[in-house]
């Protein structure tokens, strides 16, 4: 699937949702919680809800990466599952430090 920027995603396992801010270098599937997200306003897949909360779990206002594509997916409301693209998971974007104001 492709994925531009400005694509918004949708899990069918939990309640996250995220927003594509820079698209992957690679067409490829991403997910929330091991289940395809859907794009917005699309059917999203049948499956059941997650119970627990998974590690890496969907936080709101936090970024993922993936490090081979470039992908990165901004949280726009949390959820129990965790991002994924293409079977790997995303990794949470660090912040940059601010210069020392010495």
């Amino acid at each position: 699937m492709a994925l531009p920027a400005g694509t918004k995603l949708a899990s069918a396992v939990c309640t996250a949702q995220g927003i594509v801010i820079r698209p992957p270098e690679a067409d490829g599937e991403i997910t929330c919680g091991g289940v395809a997200m859907a794009v917005a306003g699309e059917a999203a897949v049948a499956a059941e809800a997650l119970a627990e909360p998974q590690d890496g779990q969907a936080l709101p206002g936090k970024r993922y990466v993936d490090q081979t594509t470039g992908l990165e997916v901004l949280c726009t409301k949390a959820g129990k599952g965790a991002f994924a693209y293409d079977g790997r998971p995303l990794t949470l974007k660090e912040a940059k430090p601010l210069p020392a104001s010495d």
